[in-house]
């Protein structure tokens, strides 16, 4: 039987947002990590994820988080990104950071969308 996780997009305005929503609906006793990486192993079947190997993300009101994770979350997140970056990463976290004050490249969201359809290939229900 195929579980299906809801995650409400009205509850999400920032990424620490998403990882409060992902703990409680995903993870396990609300955990499961509060960073990309983490992410992916949760989904994957890493620790802390969900336990079923069948199930699907919905992902409903998922345009008011595309709203919320556009350019201007995505220009904060990589402005504490690169205060805490190694010397050697800073200068392609400097382009992603100049892309997204312009309002190009990748967002927040699309991290996001990337990493479920990447471990969860056809797991992703938008609503």
């Amino acid at each position: 039987m195929t579980v299906t996780y809801v995650i409400d997009g009205n509850e999400i305005g920032t990424l620490e947002d998403f990882w409060d929503v992902v703990g409680r609906t995903i993870g396990v006793d609300g955990y499961f990590g509060r960073n990309l990486d983490a992410f992916a192993d949760c989904l994957r079947g890493g620790y802390a994820s969900a336990e079923d190997d069948d199930y699907v993300i919905e992902w409903r009101n998922h345009e008011v988080s595309r709203r919320k994770l556009g350019h201007p979350e995505t220009v904060r997140q990589l402005e504490r990104r690169l205060s805490r970056a190694h010397p050697t990463n800073r200068e392609d976290i400097v382009a992603k950071l100049a892309a997204a004050r312009a309002g190009k490249g990748p967002t927040v969201y699309d991290w996001l969308v990337d990493i479920i359809e990447e471990q969860r290939p056809g797991g992703l229900r938008l609503a």
